[in-house]
């Protein structure tokens, strides 16, 4: 392959492409130049996976990049129709995140199990009290989500005693169907949402699905904001109808210092984290530059999503 336009939306913090010297030329741009550089693209690295830029500027007609790839496990805040619709080749950052978000499941659950936010706060006042709190072997987890971040983090509980229960589209070996999600809320501990968004998703765990949970369950969401319907969550809290829950996505983020969200009783937030380890942006660059190889070489690539779905479909 001749030089090839390799176009990075997005350099906050930069991002290192050191083995494309001499290969390609790189043009890093912000949303103000996407739209210009974007038909001059052989292939677009979006390294802002949080902008919605992308599905803006999208090309409907003309020349548009080849290849597409997203350094994020999530497509939908670039995918659009026209996206959808082309020959384009999209790709994401399957591989970097699952262990990653797994373990900080685990420690999101261990930490509601054995109260650790209560006991932050009584260290605060000053306070000796001693509680029980739940032993987490021998409780049930149903994970909704059942791809590699899915599967990570059922495999991680399933190490502390917890008995796993995945939820996929389609049923499969080990794998209950979306179809059986509400029947089997009311038997989990824990709930855990890691599914990709995408219109059959959107709003998935609303006021019905919180109604089904036990009053002792507790809920974690590390998947996408829109997946939960976020007033619904509040008053299954606020009216104690759900025992507590972690948010590690939202809505709209970042949250302002005035969100309501900040008072929820029961609530933990972190700020879009879990999968953020140290060095995680060095794996993200190294995976990119491992598909452009294969690119270069037109060889297949790695991570290749289904644009109809919205995710990388799961090996059966």
């Amino acid at each position: 392959m001749s030089e090839s336009t390799v176009v990075v939306f997005g350099d906050d913090p930069p991002v290192r492409l050191d083995r494309l010297a001499g290969r390609s030329r790189v043009l890093v741009c912000d949303e103000s130049s996407l739209p210009e550089l974007l038909p001059a693209a052989d292939a677009l690295l979006v390294w802002d996976f949080a902008s919605d830029a992308v599905r803006a500027a999208w090309p409907g007609d003309g020349p548009r990049p080849a290849w597409v790839h997203t350094a994020s496990a999530g497509v939908d805040r670039l995918m659009c129709p026209e996206l959808a619709a082309s020959d384009t080749v999209v790709t994401n950052a399957r591989g970097v995140f699952e262990q990653p978000i797994a373990e900080y499941v685990a420690g999101l659950v261990l930490a509601m199990a054995k109260d650790f936010p209560g006991s932050w706060e009584l260290q605060r006042q000053r306070r000796w009290r001693h509680r029980e709190t739940t032993r987490l072997a021998g409780t049930r987890a149903l994970v909704v989500g059942a791809g590699p971040i899915g599967r990570a983090i059922g495999g991680t509980l399933g190490a502390l005693g917890v008995t796993v229960r995945l939820v996929g589209r389609t049923a499969r070996a080990g794998v209950h169907g979306a179809q059986e999600l509400p029947g089997l809320l009311p038997d989990a501990d824990w709930v855990v949402c890691a599914a990709p968004l995408t219109e059959r998703t959107r709003g998935m765990f609303d006021r019905e699905a919180f109604g089904r949970m036990k009053p002792t369950a507790r809920f974690v969401n590390v998947g996408r904001g829109p997946l939960v319907v976020q007033a619904d969550l509040v008053t299954a809290l606020v009216e104690r109808r759900i025992a507590g829950a972690a948010l590690d996505v939202f809505a709209s983020e970042p949250l302002t210092a005035a969100d309501p969200l900040w008072d929820v009783p029961g609530l933990l937030i972190s700020p879009h984290m879990s999968g953020d380890t140290v060095g995680w942006r060095d794996d993200l660059a190294e995976q990119f530059q491992d598909n452009y190889d294969r690119w270069a070489a037109g060889e297949p690539l790695f991570n290749v999503v289904d644009k109809r779905l919205g995710y990388v479909p799961v090996d059966d």
